[in-house]
């Protein structure tokens, strides 16, 4: 994980600036950065040394040149802080040697377990196929004994059950961490199964709690899968009706009172952890920090999701995972 120096260059700024004008080069005479090096310097790399000082003199001082010089630091500011965000938390790629070449992921794509297997994915930038299952018929995984998501096929190796997909990609793509365990390792491994045994419990009472979050939780079947229009509406309706029944019996099940209070607990519950740390791992996002992201993710932009955004301190949090992780490695198939 690399760390962005606290000292940043006019050609970092310039770089910054021209990545925000689409690329351009860092020389080309574009307005923005022309109002960056007045805002910076005075001058401009267009006119003579003499004239760019009478020209920013004279320009500073009327109320449009103020306004400008404004509007350069800010973008300026907005430039450098994404490109500081995106150097301080960078995915980790494994060695080109290391990388399967074949990945197939067979999934729902509201499944947070499915979700926990792409975040571990994205971060290390693996490229993956998704072959979306229906969730009534699981036709797409006929040929398979496991009748569950995830199932990840690996270069032709079938690997079943989120948290044993996720460790043995780990001891594929990290096997010096075989070699010689961590001491955060029991921490990590804590964390992992806080994941598995509570707070993946708290979610489909939360995202199923009544019928409209039900149907909102299964509108990706419409965008997802090569579906029929009529599986789609059957999935959508029918799944969202088995689903809400079945939250009842989850809450039950785990004595869950108030959905949303225990949402936002198990929230709570993991920003202590973090004690103060940017990620459990530290500096970077070790397993579990992964872990807790992925289940997270279906619901972040759900109305349940943005509840506990808004009722917890995870966000900060979540912001910085999303950073993290970055873009999906996801190829179409």
């Amino acid at each position: 994980m690399r760390r962005a120096s606290t000292l940043v260059s006019f050609n970092v700024l310039s770089r910054s600036l021209a990545t925000v004008n689409g690329g351009a080069a860092a020389t080309s005479a574009s307005p923005s950065h022309g109002l960056l090096q007045v805002a910076l310097y005075g001058t401009s790399s267009t006119t003579g040394s003499h004239v760019r000082r009478r020209w920013f003199d004279s320009f500073s001082g009327g109320p449009a040149g103020k306004l400008a010089i404004g509007v350069a630091g800010t973008l300026a500011s907005v430039a450098v802080a994404s490109s500081l965000t995106q150097e301080l938390y960078a995915k980790e790629p494994p060695p080109a040697e290391l990388v399967p070449k074949d990945v197939v992921l067979y999934q729902y794509e509201a499944c947070p377990f499915c979700n926990k297997v792409k975040a571990f994915l994205d971060y290390h930038d693996i490229p993956y196929k998704i072959v979306e299952v229906n969730p009534l018929s699981k036709k797409e995984i006929k040929w398979s004994d496991y009748k569950k998501v995830p199932i990840l096929m690996v270069d032709g190796e079938q690997l079943v059950d989120s948290s044993a997909i996720i460790d043995k990609l780990n001891d594929k793509i990290v096997p010096e961490r075989v070699a010689a365990p961590s001491s955060n390792d029991d921490e990590e491994k804590k964390w992992r199964q806080w994941v598995d045994n509570h707070l993946v419990h708290m979610l489909s009472p939360n995202i199923y709690r009544n019928t409209s979050e039900a149907l909102e939780s299964f509108d990706y079947i419409t965008s997802n899968g090569n579906f029929s229009y009529t599986e789609k509406f059957t999935v959508k309706y029918a799944g969202a009706a088995a689903m809400y029944f079945v939250s009842k019996k989850l809450k039950k099940k785990y004595n869950i009172t108030d959905e949303r209070a225990s949402l936002y607990e198990a929230a709570e519950t993991w920003v202590n952890a973090l004690n103060g740390r940017d990620f459990l791992g530290g500096s970077k996002p070790n397993m579990a920090d992964l872990a807790v992201f992925g289940v997270l993710r279906p619901i972040r932009y759900l109305r349940s999701g943005k509840d506990m955004v808004e009722h917890t301190r995870i966000g900060e949090w979540y912001s910085r995972m999303e950073h993290a992780v970055g873009e999906s490695a996801r190829i179409k198939a």
